[in-house]
């Protein structure tokens, strides 16, 4: 006689419903595994892993009220046994560090959903860490360049919060506010970011930290 096997329970985080829709159409393929809940934003997602406890969530990385990096740290402070996923259209290794280092175990382009989600979720729901052969393409290859420049000049943390701001749209006074700090500081930061990066515009900053992984692209739906 069979065992019966316990279902995996699933959390999609998604800000439009055509995605969770495709998400949902994905999964059903898999009679063990169910969608328990459904979060339109970061924080929501927080407060679902909470009620409901999923054994795994798959969050998209670019949600409104909370991103899908905090929404990871989140979840795993307050539910340690979910295990993560991130789905997301970046290409880039170094938004494929910052997943990691928040704590998911699995990373799944957009482009790649129909062929990589379940696979992705099999292998994260027992216990192992997955990248998709894409992914891992991309990841050696960023770090090939890194090898290739050797010690290259980098923000501190400090001037990586302030591209991140800058990238948001923010103004020196609300960027000043938000770190406590003096809109001269955060003139100071912008100018000596300009030379260390070797900028010319604002725009050239917020190219940077779009590449760079620092703040994520408006992703078109």
């Amino acid at each position: 006689m069979a065992r019966n096997r316990k279902k995996l329970r699933i959390l999609i985080a998604d800000d439009h419903e055509l995605v969770r829709h495709g998400i949902r159409g994905i999964l059903r393929a898999r009679r063990e595994w169910s969608v328990v809940a459904e979060a339109v934003d970061g924080r929501e997602a927080v407060l679902m892993v909470q009620s409901f406890r999923p054994d795994l969530a798959v969050l998209d990385i670019t949600m409104p009220n909370q991103d899908g990096l905090e929404a990871t740290r989140q979840i795993l402070g307050a539910a340690p046994n979910t295990k993560v996923v991130i789905l997301t259209m970046h290409e880039s290794d170094q938004m494929v560090r910052r997943v990691l280092e928040a704590g998911a175990r699995g990373y799944v382009l957009k482009s790649d959903l129909a062929t990589s989600l379940v696979k992705t979720i099999e292998q994260v729901s027992r216990g192992k860490l997955f990248l998709t052969p894409k992914v891992s393409e991309i990841v050696l290859q960023g770090f090939l360049k890194e090898s290739k420049r050797g010690k290259e000049v980098r923000p501190t943390p400090r001037e990586i919060e302030i591209i991140r701001l800058l990238a948001e749209g923010k103004a020196n006074k609300e960027i000043a506010s938000e770190l406590a700090i003096t809109v001269r500081t955060v003139e100071a930061h912008r100018s000596q970011l300009m030379r260390k990066l070797g900028m010319h515009s604002l725009a050239d900053l917020i190219r940077y930290a779009i590449d760079n992984g620092i703040a994520p692209a408006r992703e078109s739906r």
